[in-house]
C-alpha cells in the first residue's frame, strides 16, 4: 500500500513540475534570477531531476545514474522541451525503481547516510516527496512572480 501511495505522490508532483515548466510564457524566464531569488526554475528543475534519479534511480533502482549536483545549479539555458523530456524520463525511473521494492526493503536502512543519522528507506522516500513539493512550490512562485 505504501509503494502505491508514494508512487502516486511522485507522479502527481512530477507531472505538476512538468506543467509548471510548460506554463512559462517566455522560455528565457525559466532561467531568470532576480534580486533575492537564488535559483532559477530551470536549476530547481534540474536539481529535482538529479535528486530523484540519484536517490531513487541509482540507489534503489540500480540505474547506474551518475549525479553531477554542481551542474544542477550551474547549467543554464536548457530548452523547455528538453526539461520536460527529462521530467518524463524521471517519472519512469521513479516508478520502475519503486515498483521493485518490497515492504521488507522499505523497513530496511536506506543505503546512503544522508542526514545526521541513518533512516529507513520508507522514511527517506517520504522525505524525498516533501523535498519535491518544497521546490515545486518555489518554481510555482518563481513563474508567477517573474514570467510576466
Amino acid at each position: 500500500m505504501f509503494i502505491e501511495n508514494i508512487i502516486t505522490l511522485f507522479n502527481r508532483d512530477l507531472n505538476r513540475l512538468k506543467s509548471e515548466i510548460e506554463l512559462y510564457k517566455n522560455e528565457k524566464n525559466i532561467w531568470l534570477i532576480e534580486k533575492n531569488i537564488a535559483n532559477s526554475a530551470g536549476n530547481l528543475c534540474l536539481h529535482l531531476i538529479g535528486n530523484l534519479n540519484w536517490f531513487i534511480g541509482a540507489e534503489l533502482g540500480k540505474t547506474n545514474y551518475v549525479r553531477h549536483r554542481e551542474l544542477e545549479f550551474s547549467t543554464k539555458d536548457i530548452p523547455q522541451t528538453e526539461l520536460i523530456k527529462k521530467i518524463d524520463e524521471t517519472i519512469i525511473v521513479v516508478e520502475n525503481s519503486l515498483r521493485g521494492l518490497t515492504d521488507e526493503e522499505l523497513k530496511k536502512e536506506y543505503p546512503l547516510l544522508v542526514f545526521d543519522k541513518k533512516t529507513s528507506t520508507e522514511y527517506f522516500l517520504l522525505h524525498l516527496t516533501t523535498h519535491l513539493a518544497y521546490h515545486l512550490g518555489q518554481i510555482n512562485y518563481h513563474r508567477r512572480l517573474l514570467d510576466l
